[in-house]
């Protein structure tokens, strides 16, 4: 039997946390990427300073990896394929 965190959203796009390891994923998704901000924007601001162009790609670089692992540990704990809903369409995929 498969650990699914995640179903696919009735309406719209994406999937909806069924299990409390999913909605701690998320939560610790949102912690990183406030984190990384502070330290990596928001620390240096604290300081009087101005973060360099090279902190900044750093930083987007950082952002864009954690969210393509955060994507890809949802999408491969949802139980079923992602994709468009429309309302009133009980189409199971």
């Amino acid at each position: 039997m498969a650990d699914y965190w995640f179903k696919p959203k009735t309406v719209g796009y994406g999937a909806a946390p069924t299990d409390w390891r999913g909605w701690a994923l998320i939560l610790g998704f949102g912690a990183a990427e406030v984190l990384l901000t502070f330290f990596m924007i928001g620390w240096p601001a604290l300081k009087g300073e101005v973060p360099t162009v090279t902190q900044f790609i750093l930083f987007l670089v950082l952002v864009i990896l954690l969210t393509i692992g955060f994507l890809w540990l949802c999408i491969s704990k949802t139980d079923g394929p992602w994709g468009w809903r429309k309302p009133g369409s009980d189409a199971k995929d």
